[in-house]
């Protein structure tokens, strides 16, 4: 055992030199997980409201049949940029900023295991968005094809900024990668002594397999996205039936990258839900390997589904068959999740703090939106669902009321963690009951329009869904509004407000309950025991 110096001054000296620098070079040089973390976290917050206000203007446009406000193809332009920035902008950086903050002080390590590949991989977004929003202002506008880009319309029919939107995918690619090897090395290699696998915290495991799907299929999209950018401007025909292509490829490649995508975006909501309930239902988490196992089914399975997006387009009815077992057998390990976290509850000393409220909904809403996908399922009711409103109910209630809800749940959870200050309360009430009542308005009667036949991504309608359309656009608007209660909380509670306690929440367990609020700048910098 080598010896260690006692001299105070040397110790001074050595904690002066670890804090936070000044200013703004803090933020720009910062290696320090927690600093990366909020950078993350303040990123995705501030493309969640520029996402919603692009979904703002394709609401304003439906609130009444007619073409109103914007032309046809501004209206797909802000549709298409919409889903992008709510998907790579808005879910996945907030997840990852998550991650960042939670996974060391969860498993008790100091920091994440490549620090400076985690300030590159943050600040490589501001930069790929920068060139993704600019696009808009380009001759000819946006990207105006679906987030999914489909070929031809990304490739024959697509207009000059589609370079730009090739590049700044693989950007957003190239970050998620590097975010992904970082989580893995970390929870591999750093885990305090006595800190097994299994008694890792469910969080940790729903990021560690999140993070081997986001390695496995990042780079499908950057091969799909170059195959588009190749098939528009170098002259391949990868796409193109009259080069030997086939524009039905293009979907196979893209959902084969697009499904594990979807499942990428709920993992770690999983993973959030079960560090939450539990908490306040005072009970430990029922069934925690089988919590494990099932997230690792739906990892595996993931890669066996991608043609769901694609029933109509004449696949053999085998595929059609296969496809659709799939499918429904991965509701399975999904359906155990819900039935763990309901027996967690089941006779627990449940309190209803603001990010159990969340929790609660989201409980409730995501199976929602998993029986509407055990609909869509099926194939010859998919031929009647397809590209229709039904569809666009089906999967924002998975991705409104399932990710951002556990998104806004982690944060109530760990905000008083992070600042040092507990939340107002009642402000927060405020937001969830707003938040909880627009998002249905907005999204449930979707369903009946959709099954009545109302197509998607078209800025106009037939008259008898007009009244339904005023609806949901007024709660549209509604949930806008709800969340600038949220953004004034946030403030609010890092200015000041109640002190919290190490532990926080009564019944919290986890390591990173045992150290102060606010989290000091290094944690576990001696690995704690684990018993």
């Amino acid at each position: 055992m080598s010896t260690v110096t006692t001299d105070p001054h040397a110790h001074a000296e050595h904690e002066h030199h670890h804090g936070p620098a000044k200013g703004l070079k803090r933020w720009l040089y910062t290696t320090n997980h927690k600093d990366i973390g909020t950078l993350y976290l303040l990123f995705a917050l501030t493309m969640f409201f520029i996402g919603g206000a692009m979904a703002m203007v394709i609401r304003a446009e439906l609130f009444q049949p007619g073409l109103q406000i914007v032309e046809p193809n501004f209206f797909n332009q802000m549709t298409t940029v919409h889903g992008l920035i709510m998907v790579f902008g808005a879910v996945m950086p907030a997840f990852t900023g998550l991650a960042n903050w939670l996974i060391p002080m969860m498993i008790g390590a100091p920091d994440m295991a490549l620090p400076r590949m985690n300030n590159w991989s943050f600040w490589i977004l501001p930069f790929a968005f920068s060139i993704l929003l600019l696009s808009l202002f380009m001759e000819g506008g946006g990207p105006s094809f679906g987030w999914t880009f489909y070929a031809p319309l990304s490739t024959t029919y697509s207009n000059d900024s589609t370079a730009l939107f090739v590049f700044s995918v693989h950007i957003m690619g190239i970050s998620s990668i590097m975010g992904a090897i970082n989580v893995i090395v970390t929870i591999m290699n750093l885990r305090a002594p006595g800190m097994t696998y299994m008694k890792m915290p469910l969080f940790v495991w729903t990021w560690f397999i999140t993070a081997y799907l986001l390695i496995a299929v990042m780079p499908v999209l950057a091969g799909a996205v170059t195959m588009v950018l190749t098939d528009k401007y170098f002259g391949t025909s990868f796409f193109d039936a009259a080069g030997g292509g086939d524009p039905v490829l293009f979907q196979h490649i893209f959902w084969f990258f697009g499904h594990p995508e979807v499942y990428i975006m709920i993992l770690p909501a999983f993973g959030i839900i079960s560090a939450i309930v539990p908490t306040f239902a005072r009970k430990p988490l029922f069934g925690y390997a089988s919590m494990v196992y099932a997230t690792a089914s739906i990892a595996l399975l993931s890669f066996l589904v991608w043609a769901h997006h694609m029933f109509t387009t004449g696949m053999p009815v085998f595929a059609e068959l296969f496809f659709m077992y799939c499918t429904m057998l991965i509701a399975v390990p999904t359906g155990v999740k819900v039935f763990n976290w309901v027996a967690t509850m089941w006779r627990g000393a449940m309190t209803f703090e603001v990010p159990m409220m969340f929790a609660l909904a989201f409980i409730v809403l995501f199976t929602i939106g998993g029986f509407s996908g055990l609909m869509l399922a099926i194939t010859p009711a998919d031929f009647q669902y397809h590209d229709t409103y039904f569809v666009v109910a089906h999967f924002h209630y998975v991705l409104v009321t399932g990710a951002i809800f556990s998104i806004m749940a982690a944060a109530y959870y760990w905000l008083p963690k992070w600042t040092g200050h507990m939340y107002d309360e009642t402000l927060g009430q405020w937001h969830f009951w707003c938040s909880l009542i627009s998002v249905n308005v907005l999204f449930f009667p979707m369903h009946f329009v959709g099954l009545a036949g109302m197509p998607r991504r078209i800025p106009d309608y037939a008259l008898q869904f007009a009244d339904f359309n005023a609806l949901i656009s007024i709660g549209g608007f509604a949930f806008g509004l709800s969340q600038l209660l949220f953004v004034a909380l946030v403030v609010k509670c890092i200015k000041g407000g109640k002190k919290a306690t190490a532990q926080v929440w009564e019944g919290a367990e986890g390591l990173e309950w045992t150290i102060a609020s606010p989290a000091p700048y290094h944690s576990f910098t001696t690995p704690p025991e684990i018993k």
